[in-house]
């Protein structure tokens, strides 16, 4: 679904002779044309499904979480001087979706303080680089595996549950199967547009709904406001971090070194061949950005925090060059978090929960097909060991222990499947 242009966009759309093979001529360091807009929010496909399912399912504040995003997106922007994304943590996410009634506010903070205190100590210490060689492609393939069938099932499940809206809120049509039609409606029109760069899918999904959710008394009883929606300090108990621990920490910290650090530096070495700026593109630095912007927010219940390879080849398919487009859509999160919290709450809890259903989906199918790298039967037979024990147990870290540690007996005692 993400697939990496060959060659950059011009302001039409189309690929500019001036910008060929790949390479990018970094002539401004921020550039904000309607191109590069285009490309800010090349990424809402799948970081909108997971931030409002968190928001809607796990109860965390609209603006603590848009506000955060926005922040980040500005930093990496200024900092980064390329399209580098923010996306919100996929383990967490999942986990905390699936299990919500064990993964509450508190304890997806105590994770963002967590997460953010290990990436800070790797970072300055040099660690990463040594512990990414400790986790192999098979690994982190089926801890992705295992994100995107977790997201399919909770999709799936949304798209068939006779409630329309998540509040349990009834419908005046609540006799017919509602919910259902919507979401068969939206996943066509997803399909659709997936790879149309004017009208992008996620946010067409999303109108759709809050359209759909209006019109058959979504807001009825609800006071409509602008403003910002409560900001809460979170107080996180000892009980909070060690869930927070076992439950989100581990199972994300290899997909974190593996993709977020490791593979978004390389990414954008291939992506950025010829840019000036690639110096600060380094593994340690992108830990160093996650941990300075995960400690503070973990304190306000935002949602963890990432950056990612799959974010960024987002952004660049659809026209994102400079650091111009994480401005953009930084300053965009903001005014939502800011200005629109109370408003943007109200339309989110009146999105038909076969739409987020529709888009959880869509998120999933993104992580299931990187599986297709692995070249070795012993790799595949890791990837899909990590991704059974995890859809049989309930807790991802003894898939992840199990996996890799099969994982290291096989390379050593060289065995051949």
């Amino acid at each position: 679904m993400n697939k990496i242009a060959d060659e950059p966009l011009s302001d039409e759309g189309t690929p500019s002779p001036a910008e060929n093979d790949g390479t990018f001529s970094q002539a401004k360091i921020h550039r904000f044309d309607r191109v590069e807009l285009a490309g800010a929010f090349g990424d809402l496909g799948t970081l909108l499904p997971i931030v409002v399912a968190m928001i809607l399912i796990n109860g965390l504040s609209p603006s603590s979480v848009f506000l955060a995003f926005g922040l980040f997106y500005l930093i990496a922007g200024y900092y980064f001087r390329l399209p580098i994304p923010v996306q919100p943590l996929k383990a967490v996410g999942a986990i905390a979706i699936a299990y919500p009634a064990v993964i509450t506010e508190s304890v997806i903070g105590a994770s963002g303080i967590i997460f953010g205190v290990i990436l800070l100590v790797f970072s300055l210490t040099g660690m990463v680089d040594h512990i990414a060689k400790l986790f192999s492609q098979a690994v982190v393939r089926g801890i992705q595996l295992t994100l995107g069938l977790i997201f399919l099932k909770k999709g799936i499940e949304l798209i068939i549950d006779k409630n329309l809206f998540m509040s349990g809120m009834q419908s005046s049509l609540s006799e017919y199967p509602v919910n259902l039609i919507i979401g068969i409606a939206v996943f066509a029109l997803v399909l659709l547009l997936l790879d149309n760069r004017r009208f992008p899918a996620a946010l067409v999904a999303l109108a759709v709904g809050i359209v759909s959710g209006i019109a058959l008394g979504g807001l009825s009883g609800h006071t409509i406001s602008l403003g910002p929606t409560e900001m809460r300090l979170i107080h996180p108990t000892a009980a909070d971090f060690w869930t927070a621990f076992i439950m989100l920490i581990l199972p994300q910290i290899p997909l974190t070194i593996g993709n977020a650090c490791v593979g978004t530096a390389d990414t954008c070495l291939s992506l950025f061949k010829e840019s000036p700026h690639l110096n600060k593109a380094k593994a340690g630095k992108f830990a160093f950005s996650m941990g300075l912007m995960n400690l503070p927010a973990g304190f306000f219940g935002a949602v963890p925090m990432c950056h990612g390879t799959g974010g960024l080849a987002a952004h660049y398919r659809f026209g994102a060059r400079t650091g111009g487009a994480p401005i953009m859509i930084g300053i965009f999160f903001v005014i939502v978090a800011l200005v629109l919290g109370e408003l943007g709450f109200t339309l989110l809890a009146i999105i038909p929960q076969s739409v987020l259903g529709v888009l959880l989906v869509f998120a999933g199918l993104e992580l299931c097909p990187l599986l297709r790298s692995l070249r070795t039967n012993e790799e595949y037979f890791i990837a899909l060991l990590i991704a059974g024990i995890a859809l049989a147990v309930p807790n991802m870290a003894w898939a992840f222990a199990v996996g890799i540690g099969t994982d290291l007996f096989i390379r050593k005692m060289k065995i051949k499947i």
